[in-house]
């Protein structure tokens, strides 16, 4: 596992959500979110694309409504995305992306942005299709310390004391969050703004954007 002086971990993120066509949005800005933290934005695009396609799969072939779960995990120089589902029988199909048919086109699509890595492990009455994206696993070196990062500091020790909705509260230890409990808190942090930003008419997408290019930014400064 890849840890990073200074700043929020890598620890690989487990996600459950029920396989419906209105939840792919939100999943795909859960995912950019994740990578944005992780400084592997310039994967978001093919992530995003692969977990589409997965999750797709199985509202089509397994049906809307099946509870699901999408892990992310840095292996080595590889980011690999698995989702697995409760029917171990219906397994994706590859064919040519010039095939007539619909069903298998998704499944080329991951092959060629993964390079032919990918797969299906079957656990029991279950399945994991899984994925893996080439990526830079050495994050860009920036200040451990500075105003912006103190204050991020800040708003999480906060954060992390508020009681969420239906009585599930961000645990800490003391004063000083854990590396794994900060960047829980970080994504809530982040997740609730998008939320105030989209009730307020904005897009949380194009927001997300600019933030990360005002980060870059800075980042460059420094360096």
């Amino acid at each position: 596992m890849i840890y990073v002086s200074g700043c929020v971990g890598r620890e690989p993120w487990v996600h459950q959500f029920v396989a419906q066509p209105s939840e792919l949005s939100q999943l795909r800005r859960m995912v950019k979110l994740r990578l944005i933290l992780w400084g592997l934005r310039e994967h978001v695009d093919a992530a995003q694309v692969c977990l589409s396609e997965l999750a797709t799969n199985v509202i089509q072939h397994v049906g809307q409504g099946t509870s699901a779960t999408l892990s992310l995990a840095l292996s080595g120089p590889y980011l690999r995305l698995e989702l697995e589902d409760p029917d171990a029988r219906t397994l994706p199909t590859l064919l040519a992306a010039s095939s007539a048919m619909e069903s298998g086109r998704g499944m080329a699509l991951v092959d060629a942005l993964t390079d032919h890595r990918w797969g299906v492990i079957r656990r029991g009455v279950s399945k994991v299709v899984w994925c893996e994206l080439a990526v830079d696993a050495t994050p860009a070196s920036g200040q451990a310390n500075g105003p912006r990062v103190t204050r991020a500091e800040a708003i999480l020790d906060l954060y992390g004391s508020w009681r969420l909705p239906h009585g599930r509260a961000v645990s800490s230890e003391g004063s000083v969050l854990s590396l794994a409990v900060a960047e829980e808190t970080a994504i809530g942090v982040m997740a609730d703004m998008l939320h105030w930003l989209r009730a307020h008419g904005f897009d949380p997408d194009d927001v997300l954007d600019r933030a990360q290019s005002h980060f870059e930014a800075e980042l460059g400064e420094v360096i």
